[in-house]
C-alpha cells in the first residue's frame, strides 16, 4: 500500500494533475488557485481521492458551486462524485473534489 503524501498521486492512475489543469481552465482568470493537495479516500464499495484547492477571487460560492456541480469532467478511469465549495476568510475558499475510480 502507498502512503500518502501531499506531492505525489495516491495512485499511479490518479487524476489530479489533470483535474487541477481543467478546474483552472474552468475557473478562468477570475479566480487563483493555490497550492493543491489531496488525500486517498475509500468507502465499502468505491477507491478514490479528496482533491482540495485553496483558492482566492471575488465569486460567490452557491453560485460557483453551481458552475462546477454541472461541469462534465473528463477524466479516464475516475468520476467526479462530488464538488463542494467551503468559504474561508475574506476572498479565499476551498474548492474540494471527491473522484472515484471507474
Amino acid at each position: 500500500m502507498m502512503r500518502w503524501s501531499p506531492a505525489a498521486p495516491a495512485r499511479p492512475a490518479c487524476p489530479h494533475r489533470r483535474l487541477t489543469r481543467l478546474l483552472a481552465a474552468e475557473l478562468g482568470g477570475d479566480i487563483t488557485i493555490g497550492a493543491s493537495t489531496l488525500r486517498p479516500w475509500a468507502s465499502a464499495n468505491f477507491v478514490g481521492a479528496r482533491h482540495l484547492f485553496p483558492c482566492t477571487g471575488d465569486q460567490s460560492a452557491k453560485a460557483l458551486q453551481d458552475r462546477l456541480v454541472t461541469t462534465e469532467w473528463r477524466l479516464p478511469g475516475h468520476i467526479v462524485a462530488d464538488v463542494a465549495i467551503e468559504p474561508g476568510d475574506g476572498t479565499a475558499f476551498t474548492i474540494e473534489i471527491l473522484t472515484v475510480e471507474d
